[in-house]
């Protein structure tokens, strides 16, 4: 096969996997980000000497691909993956207790665990095998799934409002980014089969420990420039049109380039408007967006010995120790995860702040003692799609109206949420049907090439 020219058009990790896939099968790839880094939506920012991500971004044991792409990264040293899932949940009540996995079989491996969650009554801690059982039996290419709330599928199958909230919320908010009410039962009910019901390790936790901006970026920059990649950092695309002769052209501000094919992997209103999607559609609207907003705390010393925590009765959802990864030597970094964050989106610092840290003190009594040296507030206005009931419908398909555009990205339709996984199996995707075109095109038997509608 001779080597043929494909442009990537975007960074993140949907294009990183994709430029990657294709430059490992010998083909030519150019990527092209606007950005000055690689990454995406997974990145850091400096302050004062110190690093801290633009969201506590965590992956799972049945995160296969994705660790598959950290792998080829040389990054696999770069994350921690919990060896057994173990997620200590508080309260400022003093209550405590967690979701932990044994070494019995799925789904044997979190009874015991469950069985002794101390944010349930007994009578909802009995009554979640009807849930759990409920969900191992749905058909997950079952449409009608799309169609319903897992809030209220979970009612229906003998689960409290209390239980929602203490226990299926723990999960679903942070890996769909809205609420159970708010979610799609397909969405949802993959979430916890993949994750928690089919393998005994498919949810152990696992995050980076160091900056994400060196994780995804400076890792990603390396491997591409190794393996033959044209990195364009910089690079602003303004189209992406189709030309007669059956070649893609990739345009920006300086120059007009030719491809075989183009994998475009932004967000899906810029895809929209470089013209890979019609406009009609108005995908980037319907799809929606969901904001994540992240406090970081930099103490004057340690306060607390745990890694990460979920929390309840407390306006934190999550806290992680940040400490090595943002470079603080002295003291301790903690921050403070807050997912379907629509309610502090555009509350400002001044009051965030505050009103984070005293939850923090409420959790950690030794955080009174503490001098709070700085706070950075991150947020991510459109950090992922809403996970709603009908969106399933409206994710499009890698493969586009044009024969050699192709779409990537978490918010495609990979049947997993807009995760790192979700990302990467879409880069991935999309690069197997660039080759599968590429190898129908060198035998002859190339594809009508149709112009995009507009």
């Amino acid at each position: 096969m001779s080597v043929t020219r494909v442009g990537v058009v975007g960074g993140g990790l949907a294009g990183i996997s994709a430029a990657l896939a294709l430059v490992d099968a010998g083909v030519n790839v150019t990527l092209f980000e606007r950005r000055p880094q690689l990454g995406g939506l997974t990145s850091s920012i400096e302050r004062d000497g110190l690093s801290f991500d633009n969201g506590q971004h965590v992956f799972l044991g049945c995160c296969t691909a994705y660790q598959a792409l950290l792998e080829r990264l040389g990054a696999s040293e770069q994350v921690y993956l919990q060896p057994r899932l173990d997620m200590p949940v508080l309260s400022p009540r003093g209550i405590s207790s967690s979701i932990a996995r044994t070494r019995l079989p799925a789904p044997l491996h979190l009874a015991s665990s469950l069985a002794r969650y101390r944010h349930l009554s007994i009578r909802d801690r009995i009554h979640l095998v009807r849930a759990v059982v409920a969900i191992r039996r749905l058909d997950l290419s079952d449409p009608t799934l799309d169609t319903l709330s897992f809030g209220d599928w979970l009612r229906q199958h003998g689960q409290s409002q209390r239980s929602i909230d203490r226990l299926w919320n723990l999960i679903i908010q942070p890996t769909l980014n809205v609420t159970a009410d708010q979610s799609s039962l397909a969405l949802a009910a993959q979430v916890f089969r993949v994750g928690f019901l089919e393998r005994s390790n498919g949810a152990d936790v696992g995050w980076s420990i160091v900056p994400l901006a060196t994780l995804h970026g400076t890792n990603a920059e390396r491997s591409l420039g190794n393996a033959g990649v044209e990195v364009r950092l910089n690079s602003s695309v303004t189209s992406v049109v189709p030309s007669s002769n059956g070649e893609i052209t990739v345009r920006t501000g300086d120059e007009d380039l030719a491809f075989a094919a183009v994998i475009v992997s932004t967000a899906p209103r810029v895809a929209e408007m470089l013209g890979a999607i019609p406009r009609e559609r108005d995908l980037g609207e319907r799809l929606g967006a969901s904001p994540i907003v992240n406090i970081h705390f930099v103490l004057d010393r340690k306060v607390s010995d745990l890694s990460m925590a979920a929390c309840l009765d407390s306006p934190i959802e999550f806290f992680f120790d940040r400490t090595d990864a943002s470079g603080v030597t002295s003291g301790q970094c903690l921050v403070i995860s807050l997912s379907a964050a629509d309610k502090y989106i555009g509350v400002g610092t001044s009051e965030l702040v505050p009103k984070f840290f005293e939850a923090l003190c409420e959790l950690l009594p030794r955080a009174r003692d503490a001098e709070l040296l700085s706070a950075v507030v991150t947020r991510e206005h459109a950090a992922t799609f809403r996970a709603t009931p009908g969106i399933e419908s409206l994710r499009p398909s890698s493969t586009t109206a044009v024969s050699g555009l192709f779409l990537a990205g978490a918010w495609c339709a990979t049947g997993w949420p807009a995760t790192m996984e979700g990302a990467v199996r879409s880069g991935n995707e999309a690069a197997a049907k660039v080759m599968s075109l590429i190898s129908s095109t060198d035998s002859g038997d190339a594809p009508h090439r149709e112009r995009a509608t507009s």
